[in-house]
């Protein structure tokens, strides 16, 4: 080879070698910028104004899809919770200095292959944009970033150390009214902002799923069910037998209005400590929901007892927050009469349960689990879509339904 060729190889080697390089540093800094972006916002945990959460979220602090968060920039500390294709682990920033030691998150981790096998990528993209969407919520669990990599989903979450609120509410047995008005008033707020800003169903509101953070404030999590429906209806059935809503037993289609009638069970049982229709068949619990009625314990205030039967008013038409007006139907009632909204959602005042931590990453509150099972299918290899298929890639047939995640 020609001597003057081969200095041309060479020179056009050292250029590339030199852009690699040079790229690599930049994705570095990136990388470098978006972790102390994470630390800062974790250091403050600010709710935003309604009219930053409705950016788009790429341009929000909160909220947005990572080119360069890694699973490498996390230490995984304890598992907090699992599910047929997903574990949440409490997770601290990787090679930090000491003072962002305190620094925690709750990183979500689902596999492709897992979500792919189960069916469930309509789902995992649902609840992604979701809650991308209202990222900066002050009672919405917040998604501070998504990531992936070859084989495997992550968000990064805020912790909130208190747990379910279901444990709390079994361990009291019920919550006193004042209690119980400050936790369902944060609801509606949350409720407000999903169908009248969102235009969001979240299809799934019952006590296991609202957590309580360090200051004894809700946060709503699983948005796995939560569908943007908008004007229009929707048929799936979803959710827990016994906050199901008469029109998703009947299968008539239905909308937001299902959030509030699983409200008004949700109410009841904060009250009193278990959901006005119950059965060990959900066929008999089912029939209940349709007939529709409510029996009241004779301590029950008459407020509380109106508030409950306009919410779990069969007639959709009818029912509370469903009606003409919306939300401020839930919030003019006078059950409510001693909140102050504005307050509220800018949490000015401290929850009713506060949690005794020890530490920002106290895991007292949740449950121990097994340790990750050792053998994975891998995404980008062959693996089994299930039992009774052959081996086929993966990769290329799904790769766009997780694009921006």
């Amino acid at each position: 080879m020609a001597p003057a060729v081969v200095s041309r190889m060479l020179h056009r080697l050292s250029q590339s070698t030199s852009q690699g390089d040079k790229e690599n540093n930049e994705n570095r800094e990136q990388r470098d910028q978006e972790k102390q972006q994470l630390a800062d916002w974790e250091a403050n945990k600010e709710p935003l104004e309604i009219s930053e959460i409705t950016k788009d979220p790429q341009k929000k602090v909160v909220g947005h899809s990572s080119k360069y968060l890694r699973k490498e920039d996390f230490d995984l500390v304890k598992t907090l919770g699992t599910g047929t294709f997903a574990r949440v682990w409490l997770a601290k920033l990787a090679n930090r200095k000491a003072s962002d030691n305190n620094k925690v998150f709750a990183l979500k981790i689902l596999r492709k292959t897992d979500v792919i096998r189960l069916k469930q990528v309509e789902h995992v993209r649902n609840e992604r944009d979701v809650l991308a969407a209202v990222a900066g919520h002050p009672f919405i669990t917040t998604m501070v970033a998504s990531f992936q990599d070859s084989d495997t989903l992550y968000m990064v979450l805020e912790y909130c150390p208190g747990g379910e609120v279901f444990s709390y509410l079994r361990r009291a047995r019920r919550f006193n009214e004042p209690t119980s008005q400050f936790y369902a008033a944060e609801i509606v707020l949350i409720l407000e902002f999903l169908h009248e800003r969102e235009g969001v169903a979240y299809r799934d509101l019952k006590p296991e799923n609202i957590l309580i953070d360090a200051e004894g404030h809700l946060k709503l999590v699983d948005f796995g069910f939560a569908k943007k429906i908008e004007s229009r209806e929707t048929y799936t059935l979803c959710g827990t037998p016994e906050y199901l809503a008469p029109e998703v037993i009947r299968n008539t289609g239905h909308g937001t209005a299902v959030d509030w009638w699983a409200f008004g069970i949700l109410i009841y049982e904060f009250l009193v400590g278990q959901p006005p229709f119950w059965d060990q068949n959900p066929m008999k619990i089912y029939e209940q929901i349709v007939e529709g009625k409510v029996r009241y314990p004779s301590a029950m205030s008459q407020d509380a007892r109106n508030i409950i039967a306009g919410l779990c008013e069969v007639d959709v038409a009818k029912r509370l927050g469903n009606v003409q007006g919306g939300a401020s139907t839930v919030k003019s009632q006078p059950w409510f009469k001693s909140i102050d909204w504005d307050a509220l959602y800018h949490r000015k005042m401290q929850g009713p349960i506060v949690p005794h931590l020890k530490s920002a990453d106290d895991t007292r509150n949740f449950d121990d689990y097994d340790a990750e099972p050792v053998h994975r299918d891998q995404y980008t290899k062959r693996a089994w879509v299930n039992t009774d298929m052959w081996y086929q890639e993966m990769q290329a047939k799904y790769e766009g339904a997780f694009a921006g995640f």
